[in-house]
């Protein structure tokens, strides 16, 4: 089965991983549960400097990573086709690749799910009346579902910043205030 192009920001290693792991997932049944496995990884990567380190340094062998990677994953509770697929990652020497396998492999499942997702950056965090009108928002203006990321930021004051695709709309108050001054600067 021909999989969605999950080009946006991720490299072509990245790409072609996400899209054999999503085949055979899909294959399997536990396209959600797969999904579900690499948000738990992601959230560790974030959260572990340590991790970060074993995942994008080149002095660790092979060996090492797939040992400590299989440990992580039992750990946290990844199993299954998530677990060997993340040994076969480190096996391989690709573990630098695996946030952009992360990114492609939920694109791909949103593709097929006839989905699309938006990346929204607010100065706060959003309540689910807020996401909920958002949502409606997006699908009315896109045709399609709509998963959220949502994303935090403080300095951009008030506002959103939505990216859709490669299309952005930023109505941040930082973003007015510059174009405000910039204009200010002009007339004076």
């Amino acid at each position: 089965m021909p999989v969605a192009n999950a080009s946006h920001g991720t490299s072509g290693v990245a790409e072609r991983y996400a899209s054999s792991l999503f085949e055979l997932a899909l294959e399997a049944g536990v396209v959600d549960a797969v999904g579900a496995d690499l948000d738990t990884f992601q959230a560790l990567l974030t959260e572990s400097d340590d991790l970060k380190r074993l995942v994008a340094s080149p002095v660790f062998s092979s060996e090492d990573q797939s040992r400590a990677i299989s440990a992580l994953a039992a750990k946290a509770g990844i199993a299954g086709l998530t677990a060997n697929f993340l040994k076969v990652v480190a096996g391989n020497r690709r573990l630098f690749a695996v946030p952009g396998m992360i990114v492609a492999y939920r694109e791909i499942a949103a593709a097929h799910r006839g989905e699309i997702t938006a990346e929204v950056t607010s100065a706060h965090a959003l309540d689910e009346a807020q996401e909920t009108e958002l949502k409606a928002a997006l699908k009315s203006v896109t045709g399609k579902d709509v998963k959220v990321v949502l994303t935090v930021d403080p300095s951009i004051l008030g506002g959103l910043i939505v990216k859709v695709g490669s299309r952005q709309t930023d109505t941040s108050l930082r973003t007015k205030l510059s174009t405000l001054k910039l204009a200010l600067k002009e007339v004076g």
